[in-house]
C-alpha cells in the first residue's frame, strides 16, 4: 500500500537525494569524514576492545523471522587432506558457509529497500537484478566505517532491564539517553541504540528475540536526520518496532531512512558487554570500527563491528 500523505511529507522533509551529488550511492557515510574518524580515535582511554557481533551458526537469530532467511549452513569441503598423500605431509582443512547476508550482525546497503520504483537518490528499483544483485547502491559501494560511536542505552536511561515487546522508541527517549550518556552528537557519529532485546537471543530464545520487539519508530526519523548521524545500529532483529505502528506502512522506518535519507543502518548488534563496561565508568563514547564485507551487488553484508574504549 502506498505511504500516506503524512509519511510522504515526512520522507520529503528528511530526503538527502542530491545532497552529495546526483550519482551518490553512499548516503550518510559521506558524513563520516576525517574529523569524525579523529574524534573517534580521541575517545580511546583504556585500550579495551569489544566485538559486537553475534556468533554465526545454527543458533543464530534466523529462526521464524523474515521469509526465506535461514541460519548459516556450515560444512567441510576437506578434512586433513595431505597434498601428496603422505601421513607426515602438511594436511589441510577447508570449509564453506552459506548464509543470508542479513543473517547475523550486518550492515544494510542502500539497495536494501525501495518504494514507488525508486532506490536511494532516485536510482531505479529494477537496477537490482537476479544475476547481478544491486547494480546501484550495493554494499560494495560502502567504505569501512571508522568514527566516534555513542551508546544510547535506553534500558539504563529508563531504569529497566530491557524494553518490552512492541515498545515504541520516541525522540524524547533518545534525547533522554543522550543526556544519560552526557554526550553531544556530532555529524558523522555512529549511534548504537540498545534496547536489551539481545538478552533474549543470548538466552537461546530466538523466537521471542525476532518477533515482538522494541524498536525505532516514525517519531525518531527526523531526530536521526537532524543529528546527521553517519550510521545507526540496533540490538534487535527488526531495527524498528514490531508489531508495526501501522500495518498499512510496514517497515516504514527502513523505507524512509534507507530510500529517502540514505541512512546507513544495521541490526543484530550485541551491545550487552559494551553497555556493562560503559556503565562501570560512565563513559558512553568510543572508537567504532566496522567494515562491511564488500560483496559485489550485495544488498546487505555481514560485519564484525569492534568498539575500542
Amino acid at each position: 500500500m502506498p505511504l500516506s500523505e503524512e509519511l510522504l511529507e515526512l520522507a520529503s522533509r528528511v530526503s538527502n537525494w542530491g545532497r552529495w551529488g546526483d550519482d551518490d550511492e553512499r548516503g550518510t557515510q559521506n558524513l563520516i569524514d576525517a574529523e569524525a574518524t579523529r574524534r573517534g580515535v580521541a575517545t580511546v582511554r583504556h585500550g579495551r576492545s569489544f566485538s559486537l557481533a553475534v556468533p554465526l551458526g545454527p543458533k543464530s537469530p534466523q529462526r521464524g523471522g523474515a521469509p526465506g532467511r535461514f541460519n548459516p549452513i556450515h560444512t567441510m569441503l576437506s578434512i586433513n587432506i595431505p597434498y601428496h598423500g603422505g601421513f607426515d605431509d602438511a594436511a589441510f582443512n577447508d570449509d564453506i558457509c552459506v548464509l543470508p547476508l542479513s543473517g547475523g550482525t550486518h550492515i544494510d546497503s542502500l539497495a536494501h529497500v525501495s518504494y514507488s520504483g525508486k532506490l536511494y537518490n532516485g536510482f531505479p528499483a529494477d537496477s537490482v537484478v537476479a544475476h547481478l544483485g544491486a547494480t546501484h547502491c550495493g554494499v560494495d559501494t560502502l567504505d569501512p566505517i571508522v568514527s566516534r560511536g555513542v551508546l544510547l542505552d535506553l534500558p539504563a536511561t529508563l531504569g529497566v532491564e530491557r524494553l518490552g515487546p512492541g515498545h515504541v522508541i520516541t525522540a524524547t527517549e533518545l534525547d533522554a539517553a543522550l543526556e544519560h550518556a552526557k554526550v553531544t552528537l556530532e555529524p558523522g557519529d555512529v549511534a548504537l541504540v540498545r534496547t536489551g532485546q539481545m538478552q533474549l537471543a543470548r538466552a537461546g530464545d530466538a523466537v521471542a528475540y525476532n518477533h515482538e520487539s522494541p524498536g525505532l519508530s516514525t517519531q525518531t526519523i527526523e531526530w536521526v536526520h537532524g543529528h546527521d548521524l553517519g550510521a545507526v545500529f540496533t540490538d534487535t532483529y527488526i531495527y524498528e518496532v514490531w508489531p508495526p505502528e501501522d500495518y498499512n506502512a510496514l517497515m516504514v522506518v527502513h523505507a524512509i531512512q534507507i530510500r529517502d535519507m540514505g541512512q546507513i543502518q544495521g541490526q543484530n548488534f550485541d551491545l550487552e558487554d559494551l553497555a556493562a563496561d560503559c556503565a562501570d565508568d560512565g563513559v558512553y563514547e568510543f572508537l567504532f570500527v566496522a567494515s562491511p564485507e564488500p560483496i559485489t551487488g550485495g544488498c546487505s553484508a555481514p560485519v564484525n563491528p569492534v568498539v575500542t574504549r
